[in-house]
């Protein structure tokens, strides 16, 4: 890939797509975006929520520690649709977002059933 390519992904506040999570280098600050499909509270995790998000391209995996939970609690009990950034980590083939910010924009689900602007 150019090195020119490698640096040409989606910034905060914009969200990138879940298909897209292989590009930006592990430790960048991301944001994604999609619906909750999955909610994991392990017992064995000492606190920390494991979050499955949905967009139209794939799947994203959230990992939100405990003290970032107790701040965003309502989105993350609540949302339906989520925003979130935070720190990309590579795992192997498997890719996590550490999230810093959770912010709930179920609020925009009727707009998705809305049709787009005819081309």
């Amino acid at each position: 890939m150019p090195a020119s390519a490698e640096n040409n992904w989606p910034r905060p506040p914009s969200a990138l797509p879940h298909a897209r999570l292989n590009e930006p280098p592990e430790g960048a600050l991301v944001t994604v975006a999609g619906l909750v499909l999955v909610r994991q509270r392990p017992g064995t995790a000492k606190g920390v929520i494991f979050l499955t998000l949905e967009d139209e391209t794939g799947i994203a995996n959230v990992v939100v520690w405990q003290k970032l939970y107790e701040k965003y609690r309502r989105a993350v009990i609540a949302g339906r649709l989520l925003r979130v950034t935070g720190t990309l980590q590579r795992e192997g083939a498997v890719v996590h977002v550490i999230a810093r910010q959770i912010e709930d924009i179920s609020h925009l689900l009727d707009q998705l059933a809305q049709p787009g602007p005819e081309k």
